[in-house]
């Protein structure tokens, strides 16, 4: 279990678009949940299943290394990641971008800011 010391620690030195290499190491539901992946940290990293393909079968499985990338980060003690391999992502990933993250562009290689609590914003 990580401190939340510890994960302010982490958070100091993360970016957005900030990429790691890490390995799938749980795929729970297939098309409904999202990935877990292992970076490398003190800390987990998720793909949420907004990112991924509608398809379950097109996702990454367990066991696969690949590069992925700082999507978000809140008051979990969980980073958010983004494949970078476009076969990993949803088809209409600009789109999906455009629609409900616009700033994204801008926001590469920006400080993950501090978090809001759970239950606020």
């Amino acid at each position: 279990m990580v401190t939340d010391a510890e994960w302010a620690d982490v958070r100091r030195g993360l970016r957005f678009g900030q990429v790691f290499e890490g390995t799938v190491v749980k795929v729970p539901r297939p098309g409904v949940i999202g990935i877990f992946v292992d970076i490398g940290l003190c800390v987990g990293g998720f793909v949420d299943v907004a990112l991924l393909p509608e398809q379950g079968e097109e996702w990454p499985v367990e066991g696969t290394v690949a590069d992925f990338e700082i999507w978000w980060a809140d008051s979990r003690h969980q980073i958010r990641l983004k494949p970078c391999d476009s076969r990993y992502l949803r088809d209409d990933f600009t789109d999906f971008v455009a629609r409900f993250r616009p700033d994204w562009p801008s926001r590469i290689g920006q400080p993950v800011p501090d978090p809001e609590p759970l239950g606020k914003g």
